[in-house]
């Protein structure tokens, strides 16, 4: 099949034989990989990962035994509610049991080559070979390139909203499959099983946490993009957030319009608060993927910030019966990672984060010291910041220092 698909077949083929292939031992055993590595809960049954990978050979098995002769039914989501950082209100999202999360790995392994050769350029989200960073490449190059106007949309409570009806249509175009099909349905009509209200039908939606939902999610929009690319409108999208960068403010009251009218008829809604027209010559920008874009500027949005300050604060606190070294080791892990992401920033958001790490670092000490105290006046001048670049704190401005000299090096 994907042999099939790389040598040319027509993009509006239909795949009819696929249940064997998403059942076939092989295909299983490589879904539970990806399960195995990206971890998580336990659903509904209180079955691990763990657990599962014990006895996985026996489980698989009885997987592709109940797969081949229509036994397998998928077991309610469970529901969990998450803070939402910088925020008092919480989102659901849906944690499938082990076994199923196997299932949809392989079915999406299936499904994923199909569709994947008609999505558009500008969906950089849940995607091979595609991620965040690449999205806001092409924000950054269309500002720069004078697309002044934003349309900055935001989609409410997207994955719990889409119409089953609809989905399931957009899937019967490409699979004819009536096994598959109905394999897509079940995971979609499986319900939510949340603690104190039982098992709660799902008319709508596709579970967040699902493995299948970020595909699934990416096909319903996918009319959409098509429809955004006929009419030269500049978009870039990552799952469920998408802007549109315009030249001009009558284009981005336009490019809103059509956004409007096709979300109206698709049964989603637009975030009432949260959808708006940006002129980035003013002060106010907007927020993308976790990055602020102001005026020729990017930073980290407010709750980025806080919420990489929540994790320092949380390995860093004053009770801690860690060695400094240990604790050091376990900061500069998650701020290698955040600057990873974050490293084209302006300069003094990383004084900011180098000067908040070592005040908590200087406040253990402190406290070690006389039970007291924080990270301030005598303190900063007992640790220096030097004093604690010698025991191998990373400083963020010299890594952006550091990684700016390497670019240079290789342009030149």
């Amino acid at each position: 099949m994907l042999t099939r698909l790389a040598s040319g077949e027509p993009a509006d083929r239909v795949w009819y034989a696929l249940a064997d292939k998403t059942y076939a031992p092989a295909n299983l055993a490589r879904a539970f990989e990806k399960v195995w590595r990206n971890g998580g809960s336990a659903g509904a049954d209180e079955q691990t990962v763990a657990h599962f990978a014990r006895q996985a050979e026996a489980e698989l098995a009885r997987l592709h035994e109940q797969m081949r002769d229509g036994t397998y039914r998928p077991q309610a989501v469970r529901r969990a509610w998450i803070p939402k950082p910088g925020s008092s209100e919480k989102r659901p999202l849906g944690i499938p049991a082990v076994r199923d999360r196997v299932v949809q790995a392989a079915l999406r392994n299936v499904l994923e080559p199909i569709f994947e050769t008609e999505f558009a350029e500008h969906s950089y989200g849940f995607r091979p070979g595609r991620g965040a960073k690449d999205a806001l490449r092409r924000v950054d190059s269309l500002l720069k390139a004078g697309h002044d106007w934003v349309v900055d949309a935001d989609l409410k409570s997207y994955f719990d909203t889409i119409p089953h009806d609809r989905l399931l249509a957009l899937v019967k175009a490409r699979v004819a499959d009536g096994r598959v099909l109905a394999l897509v349905e079940s995971f979609l009509r499986a319900g939510v099983l949340e603690e104190n209200e039982g098992w709660q039908p799902t008319e709508r939606g596709t579970p967040q946490g699902g493995v299948i939902s970020p595909l699934l999610a990416n096909l319903y929009l996918d009319p959409f993009d098509h429809i955004m690319v006929r009419a030269g409108w500049e978009m870039v999208r990552y799952a469920d957030d998408f802007v549109i960068c315009c030249r001009s403010e009558a284009e981005a009251q336009a490019a809103l319009a059509e956004v409007r009218e096709w979300v109206a008829q698709a049964g989603l809604v637009l975030h009432p608060e949260k959808t708006r027209i940006v002129d980035m010559r003013e002060p106010g920008g907007f927020d993308f993927l976790g990055y602020h874009f102001e005026r020729g500027l990017k930073w980290p949005r407010a709750k980025s910030l806080m919420k990489l300050k929540e994790r320092v604060r949380e390995k860093t606190p004053r009770l801690s019966g860690s060695s400094l070294t240990d604790i050091i080791t376990d900061v500069n892990r998650t701020l290698r990672g955040w600057f990873g992401y974050f490293q084209h920033s302006r300069a003094s958001v990383f004084r900011n984060v180098d000067g908040y790490v070592r005040r908590r670092l200087r406040s253990v000490l402190q406290w070690r010291r006389d039970g007291r105290g924080k990270g301030y006046g005598a303190a900063h001048q007992r640790w220096p910041n030097e004093w604690f670049a010698r025991h191998g704190l990373l400083s963020l401005v010299a890594e952006q220092a550091y990684t700016r000299t390497i670019v240079e090096l290789r342009t030149h």
